[in-house]
């Protein structure tokens, strides 16, 4: 069985991590790291996951003794620690943005320098449902998308494919654990209960990440991009509003997502526009299309869960291709 590390397992999604993996029947969760909770058992801080290991500060001529690790580290911080794995021959699944942008010029706009540029270009973009899955199999270091593109660019991908994306708003709604585990003014349950309000208005860090995916799939487009918070824990609802580029019917959509997605494991079609209870604690991502023929604009939406496909059940994912495992072991 391979051995796995988790390192930043204090947060939501190193925990949540941790826990899959905990019980996961072919991967052996060998250890558990944390800057702020050293010491301490994951069961203490988060008992409903249930993993009782203790966790220990990092240090790599231990913890890089294992076959793979998941990175639960913050935008910086996880890019010279992915490094030092990599040098140690781990493979890597990182959930930060370190390595989603494939240009570092565009990464250094929206975080800052890069610690690790040099690797850019080994690292593979892991959204198994976008034609990548082959590619992460082989990979060593695999960049976990964003909660925002994962459930954006499922959405739109048949669109895109098509050529069919002419003029691109997304709006979306998430739940407050998509700000991490440290509590802002923003996400404190004072402002967010029986509230809703937007943010990253001027520009928030996914939207480059889901207009370099999409111009991939054949769609070179800047969307505009506005999320926002609602009072929920976990959750995600993408609504996107596309100008088609050409006249286009019900039938051709519907025939369009269902070639995209009939095959595949975690993409649910329906009828009805999906809500986030609907994909609570799965890693199901939950998709409807609809033609408006008054407005003429095609109506994508697309629901997660942030902290499961959104990040740390999408990890698992990926782990498994990475060791040649069916792809829904331990998520399913």
């Amino acid at each position: 069985m391979p051995d796995v590390a988790v390192l930043g397992a204090s947060g939501y999604a190193g925990a949540l991590a941790a826990a899959l993996l905990w019980r996961h029947p072919s991967f052996e969760l060998a250890a558990l790291t944390s800057r702020s909770d050293a010491g301490r058992r994951l069961d203490a801080l988060y008992p409903h996951h249930r993993v009782p290991l203790t966790m220990e500060e990092l240090d790599l001529a231990r913890h890089a003794e294992v076959d793979a690790a998941i990175v639960a580290y913050p935008h910086h911080a996880a890019a010279p620690v992915v490094a030092a794995l990599r040098a140690r021959d781990v493979r890597v699944v990182d959930l930060s943005a370190d390595f989603r942008l494939r240009d570092q010029a565009t990464y250094e706009q929206w975080y800052g320098p890069h610690e690790a540029p040099e690797m850019i270009a080994d690292a593979v973009y892991g959204l198994p449902e976008l034609g990548y899955r082959d590619a992460i199999a082989e990979a060593d270091v695999v960049a976990n998308p964003g909660c925002f593109p994962t459930a954006a660019l499922l959405g739109l991908a048949p669109l895109a494919r098509a050529g069919l994306i002419g003029d691109l708003v997304i709006d979306a709604k998430t739940g407050v654990s998509g700000a991490g585990r440290a509590a802002t003014d923003r996400t404190h349950f004072v402002s967010v209960d029986e509230n809703v309000s937007p943010y990253g208005i001027a520009g928030h860090r996914h939207a480059p990440e889901i207009d370099q995916e999409l111009e991939l799939l054949g769609a070179p487009v800047t969307c505009t991009f506005v999320p926002h918070l609602v009072p929920l824990d976990q959750g995600e609802l993408i609504s996107a509003y596309v100008r088609p580029s050409r006249a286009v019917s019900q039938q051709e959509l519907d025939e369009l997502f269902a070639e995209a997605y009939d095959d595949e494991p975690f993409v649910e079609l329906t009828t009805v526009a999906p809500g986030v209870r609907d994909v609570r604690e799965t890693n199901f991502c939950r998709i409807s299309v609809h033609h408006d023929a008054r407005s003429d604009r095609v109506l994508v939406f697309s629901a997660i869960d942030n902290l499961w496909k959104g990040t740390s059940s999408q990890a698992v994912q990926n782990l498994n291709l990475m060791f040649g495992l069916p792809e829904q072991e331990g998520i399913l």
